[in-house]
């Protein structure tokens, strides 16, 4: 994803993010300790995923592609962070939520990311051979 549409999306990431925090904040519950829990795992999802974003840059894309194997930052332990804290984030969420039945939609989204960074994985390994095996190697998931 290139120019101004990266910017856009970019800017619709942050707005969701600032959204979701202020729901966390507002909502009309008690604090107890599923919901401290829940929101400081959000927010360390939330961090993670910008962290992660900023350090994909142009490389970031909707469908797999190979611009570039990045490698440096969170990516140097992890190779799909974003899908990691993804998971993270919405585990934190539900638990806010404390609604026992979206667990399945965890489940269901864990499932949808192993299948895409499998994916995106074939069309790294296609693009940039042993460089990406070696990658792999060395980190998790």
């Amino acid at each position: 994803m290139q120019g101004s549409r990266l910017y856009v999306f970019t800017a619709l990431q942050i707005i969701a993010v600032g959204v979701l925090a202020w729901v966390l904040v507002t909502m009309n519950t008690a604090w107890n300790a599923q919901r401290y829990s829940g929101t400081v795992l959000v927010i360390i999802g939330a961090v993670f995923i910008i962290v992660a974003r900023y350090q994909l840059g142009k490389s970031f894309s909707i469908t797999p592609q190979a611009h570039e194997l990045v490698t440096k930052g969170i990516y140097s332990k992890i190779r799909n962070p974003i899908y990691v804290f993804g998971s993270v984030l919405l585990a934190g969420l539900f638990l806010v939520l404390q609604r026992p039945s979206l667990w399945i939609l965890l489940v269901i989204v864990v499932i949808a990311q192993t299948l895409r960074a499998k994916k995106e994985a074939r069309v790294l390994e296609a693009a940039f051979g042993d460089a990406y095996r070696d990658y792999r190697r060395k980190t998790w998931f």
